[in-house]
């Protein structure tokens, strides 16, 4: 039997706070256009999209995790996954993700039929991001997109129908992750130039992919704040506005492309505050105006 923490490592479970935020942000956005006002049904819903989060990511992680085996044993940077090193065996990774898969489509079966039959696009795409590596560049914005998908499955699991606001904050994490992963993919631009793997560094160069990380997280910003406008937000939302970007800017402010020593600073810290706190001004702010 391996041991939880194992597992936990394997799909790098605290790295569930960047988007989970934005999917709290997205059911407390549900909860506010007074569609379903039962408190037992939106606990039930609550603890329903958090099971899907944890679920659809989880699946996610540990699938690259076993296609990436090869290419992580090779890295000296990643050869201390579980899997290289041993600790979880292939068949094993694949098990769970399997599992992983079914638990993230039963929660959406007791959502609502929307998110049932919307489940099977949501983990084909973040499943997809994993082969995306050996023939795109363009593999960071594909992860971005699958994190995106927080805040709108949120609203939609408490609502059941699209609206722009919540898609305005999906659009903010596309931009918010696709430019902090190309930050993280500057440390193995080298090793995926050697083994023929696609990424914005590799294809860019690391001086450029700092550029478009820069532009893409400028157009993060640009999202919450048109969500401020279109939202009738107020100073409560401003002040998580101003610690989003101020974290945006301090992440890029400490990277450069011959110094890649602050990148995990960069990657864990900075982005855990930006979307930790952001979340809890947003929803401060729906229920507590200044």
């Amino acid at each position: 039997m391996i041991p939880v923490q194992k597992y936990l490592s394997l799909i790098k479970f605290s790295h569930t706070i960047f988007a989970l935020p934005f999917a709290l942000i997205g059911f407390f956005l549900g909860m506010k256009t007074g569609v379903i006002t039962e408190t037992y049904t939106l606990l039930k819903l609550f603890f329903l999209v958090l099971g899907c989060m944890v679920f659809a990511r989880s699946a996610a992680m540990a699938f690259n995790r076993y296609l990436d085996r090869r290419f992580d044993a090779l890295n000296p940077r990643t050869a201390i996954r579980e899997i290289p090193a041993g600790a979880i065996r292939p068949a094993q990774a694949l098990a769970f993700t399997i599992g992983s898969a079914i638990l993230f489509v039963v929660c959406t079966w007791f959502i609502n039929p929307l998110c049932f039959y919307l489940s099977p696009v949501a983990l084909f795409i973040i499943l997809f991001y994993s082969y995306t590596k050996r023939f795109t560049p363009l593999c960071h914005l594909i992860l971005g997109l699958g994190l995106s998908l927080a805040p709108i499955g949120a609203y939609l699991a408490v609502t059941g129908s699209f609206q722009g606001l919540p898609l305005l904050f999906s659009l903010a994490v596309l931009f918010w992750v696709s430019g902090f992963d190309i930050i993280y993919a500057l440390q193995d631009e080298t090793f995926d130039k050697t083994h023929q793997l696609h990424s914005i560094p590799v294809w860019l160069g690391a001086p450029n992919a700092l550029r478009l990380s820069r532009c893409l997280h400028i157009l993060s910003a640009l999202c919450v704040l048109v969500a401020y406008w279109v939202g009738g937000f107020g100073g409560w939302y401003l002040t998580g506005l101003a610690v989003f970007t101020g974290m945006l800017i301090y992440q890029q402010s400490i990277v450069s492309a011959g110094n890649l020593s602050r990148v995990n600073l960069a990657f864990m810290t900075a982005n855990g505050i930006a979307s930790v706190v952001f979340a809890a001004f947003v929803i401060t702010d729906l229920y507590f105006k200044l």
